[in-house]
């Protein structure tokens, strides 16, 4: 292949299809408009010494997914947390169970609405009421003060 180019030639032809295939993907598949919100939120969290779970559910995409209702699940390590989220009205209910069973911290995260946080009980349930739509993460303590650990969820869009 030479590697001189010239005028009109394959490094024309491949700078032409690559500005094609780019205004195809802005119109038919453009980014968010808060892609670079949520991203700094994803990235906020001050403690960075956090395990990330991943998602168990299959069908959903992360941070470019919108979640109204349904279960999801998450896991890492040996820790589930499995989440029910029920939307009322503009707000959403989260009915959250961890596996193994007790009493972690749970904080819910949502960007530009601040936190809300509770305790699973014992059987590890905890339900948090009137959680703002919007890119959210959870965030569980788990574990003692001598042994405490940090598990966050990926983003989603509720």
């Amino acid at each position: 292949m030479n590697e001189i180019q010239t005028p009109g030639g394959e490094q024309d032809s491949d700078a032409a299809l690559l500005s094609e295939l780019g205004r195809v993907l802005a119109t038919y598949d453009p980014p968010p408009g808060d892609l670079v919100e949520r991203v700094q939120f994803a990235m906020e969290l001050e403690n960075l010494d956090v395990e990330v779970a991943r998602w168990e559910r299959a069908g959903l995409a992360g941070v470019r997914s919108s979640v109204d209702q349904g279960t999801i699940t998450f896991t890492v390590s040996d820790l589930t947390v499995m989440i029910n989220l029920t939307r009322i009205g503009r707000l959403h209910r989260i009915d959250g169970w961890l596996v193994p069973a007790g009493e972690h911290g749970v904080e819910v995260r949502v960007a530009g609405h601040g936190s809300s946080s509770t305790v699973s009980d014992d059987g590890g349930r905890f339900v948090l009421e009137s959680v703002p739509r919007g890119t959210t993460q959870i965030v569980i303590s788990v574990g003692g003060e001598g042994s405490r650990r940090t598990v966050v969820t990926p983003a989603v869009v509720l």
